[in-house]
C-alpha cells in the first residue's frame, strides 16, 4: 500500500498534476483516515463499497465535520480510487455515485469602493517609512486581483511599466498578463524609486533580490507577510475592514462585473481555469443590487410587509 500511495501522491499528484504541496497534504490526509477507517471496519480495497462510504460519512457527521470539509473528503477520495480504477488495482470506483452534501453558498466577502477609496487615502496619509511599500500593495491588490501568491513571487522583470501589464504566474505554473491600473503604478514607482532600494540595502546576503515586495529585512515577502501588513495597515490607519489578500481579489472581480466587464475578461485577468469560478461573482452583484435597491427606493421595504 505504500508504494501505491507513494505514487499516486508523489508522482501522479506532485509530477504529474502538479498540484501544490499544500492541496496535495489536505488529499493525502483525507485518503489514509478513510483507508484506517476501512482496514478497522476489515475491507480491502476491492471490497470497499457504498454501504462502508456511507457508514464513514456518517461517522465523520457524528465527530462534527463541516459539510464543506465532507465534500473536499469525497471529492479527494474519488480522485483517488478513479486513479486505482485507472492503474487496474481495482475493478470499479465506489465512489462514482456518491452524492456529496450540499452546503448553503458563502458569497465572497469584498469591500464597496467608498470603503477602498477610504483605505487608500487613509494610508497615503501616513508618515511612516514603509507607508508606500504598503500601499503599493493594496492598491495592486485592488487593481488587478492578484492573489497573495503571485504577489510575493512577482520580480522587476514581471512588469512592464511602459505598456502596464504584469507577467504573473499562477496556479499549476500557468502563465498570464494583468493590467495595472495608473493609480497603482504610480504607487508602485514611488515605492520602488525609495523604499525598496532602503529596504534592499538591510539584505545582509550576497544574493541578488529581484522581488518586486520585500520585508523589513530586504528579503522576499511572503504570503503570511503580506497578511500581517494588511492588518498593521488595520492599526495605523483606523480603518478596520477584515482585510485579507483574497477579500481584495473579491472585490476588484465584483467591481470589474458592475462596471459592465464580461465574465470571459475577468475570468483571464483571474486566471480562474473555468468560467463556473468567476460566475459566483455575479451572485454578489445581485447582492448588492439588492443593498443599493433597499436603501435608494423609499417604499421597498414598506411594500415587502404589506
Amino acid at each position: 500500500m505504500s508504494k501505491i500511495l507513494n505514487d499516486y501522491f508523489n508522482i501522479y499528484l506532485g509530477q504529474q498534476k502538479q498540484y501544490s504541496p499544500h492541496t496535495i497534504d489536505a488529499y493525502r490526509i483525507d485518503v489514509e483516515q478513510f483507508l484506517k477507517y476501512a482496514n478497522d471496519e476489515n475491507y480491502t480495497l476491492k471490497q470497499i463499497d457504498k454501504t462502508l462510504i456511507r457508514n464513514y460519512m456518517r461517522y465523520e457527521v457524528t465527530k462534527g465535520i463541516s459539510k464543506r470539509s465532507l465534500q473536499r473528503k469525497i471529492t479527494a477520495l474519488k480522485q483517488f480510487f478513479e486513479w486505482l480504477v485507472k492503474k487496474n488495482y481495482i475493478d470499479m470506483n465506489p465512489f462514482l455515485n456518491i452524492v456529496k452534501p450540499k452546503t448553503d453558498k458563502n458569497l465572497p466577502d469584498f469591500m464597496y469602493l467608498n470603503e477602498i477609496d477610504q483605505l487608500f487615502r487613509a494610508n497615503s496619509e501616513r508618515d511612516d517609512f514603509l507607508k508606500d511599500r504598503d500601499q503599493a500593495i493594496i492598491e495592486l491588490l485592488f487593481a488587478s486581483g492578484l492573489r497573495v501568491s503571485e504577489l510575493t513571487s512577482l520580480t522587476l522583470q514581471d512588469i512592464n511599466f511602459r505598456e502596464r501589464f504584469m507577467r504573473v504566474i499562477g496556479k499549476r505554473d500557468k502563465e498570464r498578463l494583468v493590467p495595472i491600473s495608473q493609480s497603482a503604478l504610480k504607487s508602485l514607482n514611488n515605492y520602488l524609486e525609495d523604499v525598496r532600494k532602503k529596504l534592499l540595502n538591510k539584505n545582509q546576503t550576497t544574493n541578488k533580490i529581484n522581488y518586486v515586495f520585500l520585508n523589513d529585512h530586504g528579503e522576499q515577502l511572503t504570503s503570511r507577510g503580506v497578511e500581517y501588513i494588511l492588518h498593521s495597515i488595520e492599526k495605523k490607519t483606523g480603518v478596520y475592514l477584515k482585510l485579507h489578500p483574497h477579500k481584495f481579489r473579491h472585490s476588484f472581480a465584483t467591481h470589474m462585473l458592475n462596471q459592465g466587464a464580461d465574465l470571459k475578461t475577468i475570468q483571464e485577468i483571474l486566471g480562474h481555469e473555468s468560467l463556473s469560478t468567476t460566475q459566483i461573482y455575479t451572485h454578489v452583484s445581485l447582492e448588492q443590487m439588492k443593498k443599493i435597491y433597499d436603501i435608494s427606493f423609499p417604499r421597498a421595504k414598506k411594500q415587502e410587509k404589506n
